[in-house]
């Protein structure tokens, strides 16, 4: 039964994304099309050079009602929120609850929204976790293709509400290079499916995060200090002990990404796209 329901809720994200031309996103533009007349190229010239604060300053000048930000309130997830919110204050910071987060972020979430003023704003997946697990079971179980099945639902589909209806054109993440392989590739700009990334850390050590936190006096996730340095869901987080390989901190090891950062071009892929 299980397997069945599952089948048909693939073939039901195949179709979505067939009808629409979307992943997790609004679709894409054609290469080379204005759309705003800001042209990537020059900009991601600038912005290398440029500060992590200029950075979110020019995001924000140019997408000054459209940008939105997200945040898993994970182990660093205090800088970036901190460093965008004082430029604009009622930036919406977009979170995806999956109803399986450490009740320690929970806390943290509640912490960070009282003491910076967020305007937060939570989306869920269409189904809870029960009646998910009720129909196909522990995803997070049931190797690679449970693990992205489960993304599907709880990370992408639901940011791919909240562009909608937030009307974002700009997103605001908080990745880094040193995070992963993947991420390694990334830039201060990137493009998925016509929607702007821009990434102010994206260059930032952890010793820049360090240093943010201790002389703005904001906290790290609660559970950074028992050795979790990837924080998402409990069941596919873990912590790391010395000697351990980064990789294996998220979903048992298969994979390190939960698919909202995957399929990201850069500007040189997108040629003379101009968005």
């Amino acid at each position: 039964m299980a397997t069945a329901t599952k089948k048909r809720a693939k073939k039901k994200v195949a179709a979505r994304k067939g009808a629409s031309g979307r992943g997790a996103v609004a679709a894409a533009p054609v290469p080379g099309k204005k759309r705003g007349g800001i042209a990537l190229l020059p900009a991601l010239q600038t912005l290398t050079r440029a500060t992590a604060e200029e950075r979110i300053a020019w995001g924000l000048r140019h997408f000054p009602t459209s940008t939105v930000l997200t945040s898993s309130f994970g182990a660093q997830s205090a800088v970036l929120l901190h460093m965008a919110t004082r430029q604009r204050p009622d930036l919406p910071v977009v979170l995806l609850d999956t109803g399986y987060l450490f009740p320690e972020t929970y806390k943290f979430i509640d912490e960070l929204t009282e003491r910076l003023s967020l305007n937060l704003k939570v989306y869920r997946p269409l189904l809870s976790a029960s009646w998910q697990e009720a129909r196909y079971g522990k995803l997070w179980e049931q190797g690679l293709e449970g693990i992205n099945l489960y993304n599907q639902m709880n990370k992408l589909e639901p940011m791919d509400r909240a562009v909608r209806e937030l009307k974002a054109k700009a997103w605001i993440s908080g990745v880094r290079r040193g995070q992963s392989e993947h991420r390694d590739k990334m830039e201060v700009l990137g493009v998925k499916n016509g929607l702007l990334r821009l990434h102010p850390l994206i260059d930032w050590t952890d010793k820049h995060i360090f240093d943010y936190l201790t002389a703005h006096n904001l906290p790290y996730h609660p559970l950074w200090s028992e050795g979790y340095t990837s924080i998402g869901d409990w069941h596919t987080s873990r912590r790391l002990t010395d000697g351990d390989d980064p990789s294996l901190a998220r979903f048992h090891g298969l994979k390190r990404e939960c698919g909202l950062h995957e399929e990201t071009k850069t500007v040189a892929e997108t040629g003379d796209f101009v968005i």
